[in-house]
């Protein structure tokens, strides 16, 4: 029973470490990704500019973020390790499947604001709200369902 509750205790204390050793650098990321996004769309609107030049700069933007962000949550939020090249491409496979439900965040955000405003400057202020906001929720699906240990959690 001591035991138990000096345990809990610990645990209690240790927790908020946890989640700000995650934090920090998922934060960090998340700033990285962004900036590598917004900065794609800009170099993709300055080299083309005919139609569709918005919503093909949003896709470039997406493309190029997603596999820095793969390896580095894979690597340091997650602390995953993948067993060989088939077992990572199923999870680069799955990582980016939830991505694809939490991008209509993203490009609903920023889209939005590009038709309200019609300002490139609006436009990339939605793509970061829009950003922030499906990375959230991105982190919350890939802790869940991508990065998980299925042989730790049967055996618990």
């Amino acid at each position: 029973s001591i035991c138990l509750c000096i345990c809990s205790y610990w645990d209690d204390v240790l927790m908020p470490l946890t989640a700000i050793k995650i934090a920090v650098p998922y934060t960090l990321f998340v700033v990285i990704s962004t900036v590598i996004n917004i900065s794609s769309q800009m170099l993709s609107i300055w080299l083309y500019k005919g139609p569709y030049s918005v919503e093909f700069s949003i896709l470039i933007g997406t493309t190029v973020g997603l596999p820095l962000c793969y390896i580095l949550e894979k690597r340091y939020i997650f602390n995953s390790t993948s067993q060989n090249l088939l077992h990572n491409g199923k999870l680069f496979v799955f990582y980016s499947a939830m991505g694809v439900i939490t991008t209509p965040i993203f490009w609903g955000t920023e889209y939005a604001l590009h038709l309200i405003y019609d300002l490139d400057f609006m436009r990339y202020v939605g793509g970061i709200i829009g950003l922030a906001a499906g990375f959230y929720v991105k982190c919350q699906l890939d802790k869940k369902y991508v990065f998980v240990n299925r042989i730790n959690e049967v055996q618990l």
